[in-house]
């Protein structure tokens, strides 16, 4: 196969879309990450004020997890493997817009690219003419 073909069937992939749709919501994501960085820091110590309370509260649930512990690890499986084909129909999705918008700004600049550059000056190619030569009579 050649090249292009590879590449063309690689582009029209859901996990390539997959992908570039996770790397796109990374982005979007690091991007809010020092404005939540602020706001923790600014609840730091109401937190810790409280955090023996806490610690208190979830020791006492902890014995009641614990007996519910299988059949909620069941539930969770089965939402999280719902939740995880959701994600991907998603990350797909939102990697085709990407992708489409990528490629659609690449094959803009192609354009320019193309319309700036100047066509090759064909040179007029003349006719060769055939002579006949006399044949020699022996």
């Amino acid at each position: 196969m050649t090249l292009a073909t590879e590449v063309k069937k690689l582009t029209e992939s859901k996990p390539f879309y997959a992908v570039a749709g996770a790397g796109d919501y990374a982005v979007e994501k690091l991007r809010e990450l020092p404005e939540q960085l602020q706001r923790l820091q600014s609840r730091r110590y109401d937190l810790a004020k409280d955090l023996p309370v806490k610690a208190r509260e979830y020791a006492d649930k902890a014995e009641g997890i614990a007996r519910d512990f299988p059949e909620k690890a069941r539930e969770y499986a089965d939402q999280l493997t719902h939740k995880a084909t959701e994600v991907y129909e998603d990350f797909a999705t939102r990697g085709r817009k990407v992708v489409s918008k990528a490629s659609g700004e690449a094959a803009l600049e192609l354009e320019e690219v193309s319309e700036a550059a100047e066509p090759p000056v064909a040179e007029p190619v003349q006719p060769v003419k055939k002579t006949r030569t006399p044949r020699a009579k022996a």
